[in-house]
């Protein structure tokens, strides 16, 4: 009998905030409180942290400090850049997007094309989660206006060709936006590489605090503001700064990117352990998103004749924490719409598990995840067959 131990693997969902981080935040709870936008000394002060962090993350992105938004995260991020540029071409445009965007970029293209007068492609992916960018040749028109893939897909893993796809796009005059969420502390966000004129990132899922984010926004690009009120962030986007959050994103951003080596060799030789683990182990398993283009922390898979919702609470009560598809949406029912958009029957995407790793996962952890993934794996299959059984007497 295993001696139950806590193993956290839900990285992509959320990272615990650095120390180092906290440490960096904390005088802008207390002694420097002060609202950026204020013109007295307080404000001041905090207008003087807010900027030096929209230096420090534009030295890694390799843009202008001032083509950086800061918003209350990814989500308000793809927002502002799919609805700005939407609005600012005017009704009747023509958006393109992938069929396994998150559903903050989804469910915006569907509000704007259902509502508002906007029209809508979907570019396909292959059963691996990648895209084809020459695809985006077929789905043009002279209307388009945006066309949004995300950087690294958050359910399977895999990394998408944004810079090939900006190629083609740009060739059109068509701008691109990225949700580059997933990629953050372990790829590249060098906007100038990748092509893109729009870029989102989320605090949390690169050792920085919950509530914030920024959308990289190039130089010349005019958007509408996706909501109203101030004149923060040169009229693009109303709200008190978060200057504790901004601060706080700024440095675990350049943590991330000093210690980026380090981080993605400890990423990637637990992750392969874990899928090698897995597959060799348990069977009728299938490993999902692309083999080896992936990031680097991130494993997933579809396990036959399980549903997943009852895997991830089982694996909860041992101890594992896990997700089944995306985190934002577990205890739904439905099975996952980039599984179904990859060929997976609905059945079979039913069945989805995702596992990432992190900092602070050692391989005794991994050790421990496989041998309780294969006895609750087994123990399910078995009552599943016994229920089955009973049904049929």
């Amino acid at each position: 009998m295993l001696t139950k131990r806590s193993v956290y693997l839900d990285h992509s969902a959320t990272t615990p905030t650095d120390p180092r981080v906290v440490e960096a935040m904390l005088p802008f709870f207390t002694a420097d409180y002060g609202n950026s936008a204020s013109a007295h000394s307080y404000g001041r002060k905090a207008e003087d942290a807010v900027e030096t962090a929209r230096e420090t993350i534009a030295k890694v992105m390799n843009c202008s400090p001032r083509e950086i938004i800061f918003t209350s995260g990814a989500s308000e991020s793809n927002n502002l850049a799919i609805r700005g540029a939407a609005w600012k071409a005017g009704q009747g445009s023509h958006l393109i997007t992938t069929a396994v965007e998150h559903s903050a970029v989804i469910n915006t293209v569907n509000q704007l094309t259902d509502v508002m007068g906007f029209e809508s492609s979907y570019l396909p992916v292959d059963s691996q989660g990648s895209i084809n960018p020459s695809d985006f040749e077929e789905l043009y028109r002279l209307a388009t206006a945006i066309v949004s893939a995300m950087l690294v897909n958050n359910e399977v893993g895999t990394v998408q060709p944004i810079a090939d796809l900006a190629d083609y796009a740009k060739a059109k005059r068509v701008y691109v936006h990225t949700d580059a969420v997933q990629a953050a502390g372990q790829l590249s966000l060098d906007v100038h590489q990748l092509g893109v004129d729009m870029m989102s990132l989320s605090a949390h899922k690169f050792y920085g605090p919950k509530g914030v984010g920024l959308l990289y926004l190039r130089k010349g690009i005019d958007l509408y503001p996706s909501q109203t009120g101030g004149s923060h962030e040169e009229g693009r986007r109303a709200g008190t700064l978060n200057t504790p959050g901004i601060v706080g994103m700024a440095k675990a951003l350049e943590l991330a990117y000093q210690e980026r080596e380090m981080r993605i060799n400890h990423f990637r030789a637990l992750r392969d352990q874990l899928i090698d683990g897995v597959l060799s182990r348990i069977p009728d398993v299938v490993l999902t998103g692309h083999p080896t283009n992936r990031l680097p922390s991130h494993a997933s898979f579809l396990i036959d004749g399980l549903d997943g919702n009852s895997l991830i609470t089982h694996l909860d009560l041992r101890g594992v924490a896990a997700s089944s598809a995306s985190a934002c949406k577990t205890g739904n029912p439905e099975p996952s719409s980039v599984l179904l958009a990859m060929g997976y029957s609905p059945k079979e995407a039913l069945g989805s598990l995702r596992l990432t790793v992190g900092l602070q996962t050692s391989p005794e952890d991994i050790d421990y995840t496989v041998d309780i993934l294969g006895d609750v794996v087994a123990r399910l299959r078995k009552l599943n067959a016994a229920f089955q059984l009973t049904s049929m007497t």
